[in-house]
């Protein structure tokens, strides 16, 4: 059962297992951040929480992040994002986002930021009222996926490079998984990390993941699950 808890007074967080979500509200309207990985019924809970017309937003399409996409006959998603969206039988109508795209929720700007390489489509979002950064897993302390058709760890690391742009406007990090929130200084992490395992200057261990053997990297600060090489 999900936990819902409290931020601030227009902010939520919902855990859902192993993976988060979020309710945003403005003035004049409440925007759910991904819709979770076992609560089909995401919109009866955020409907519960406010009784502003709600949207939804998804940082991705990873199955443990649109369950509850069911009860919506649109969202905004990136159009990279299809694909790996349709794959997971996905449904309803998707309304492109890009870098640079702007959402308002009445008196709470949400910037739009691309950010692939965890999937072709992954995209944060930039809370400027709030000075915080949601960043689907693409920002976390735990192990982060980086396995399968739809990963490219060097396109990852240039999506943290840019998005060390914009570190002056956020003092916080809210991720998917793992710890919450985290420090901005996470990202210079992450890239050296991530830059590590690419030249091969850490020693991984095979594991099985959902079927796969793949290669689970362990830093002090994270940790990335790859392909074999």
């Amino acid at each position: 059962m999900a936990e819902i808890i409290r931020i601030n007074d227009e902010t939520y967080r919902i855990e859902d297992g192993g993976v988060r979500f979020f309710l945003l509200t403005g003035t004049r309207k409440a925007l759910l951040i991904d819709s979770g990985m076992t609560t089909d019924n995401a919109k009866e809970i955020a409907q519960g929480l406010t009784d502003l017309p709600l949207e939804l937003l998804n940082t991705h399409a990873d199955r443990d992040h649109i369950c509850g996409n069911v009860g919506f006959k649109e969202f905004y998603m990136s159009p990279s994002e299809e694909e790996n969206y349709r794959e997971a039988k996905g449904k309803g109508r998707i309304i492109p986002l890009k870098e640079g795209d702007e959402i308002d929720l009445g008196e709470r700007k949400l910037k739009i930021i691309d950010n692939p390489g965890h999937t072709p489509g992954s995209i944060a979002i930039l809370d400027e009222k709030y000075r915080v950064l949601i960043g689907g897993d693409a920002v976390q302390d735990g192990t982060i996926y980086m396995f399968g058709k739809y990963r490219n760890i060097q396109k990852y690391v240039e999506s943290l490079k840019h998005l060390l742009t914009y570190k002056d406007e956020f003092d916080e990090v809210y991720p998917s998984h793992a710890s919450f929130p985290v420090s901005p200084d996470l990202i210079e992490k992450l890239i050296e990390g991530a830059i590590s395992v690419m030249n091969n200057e850490v020693e991984g261990e095979t594991v099985q993941m959902h079927g796969h053997d793949v290669v689970r990297y362990e830093l002090p600060y994270a940790g990335f699950y790859c392909d074999l090489k």
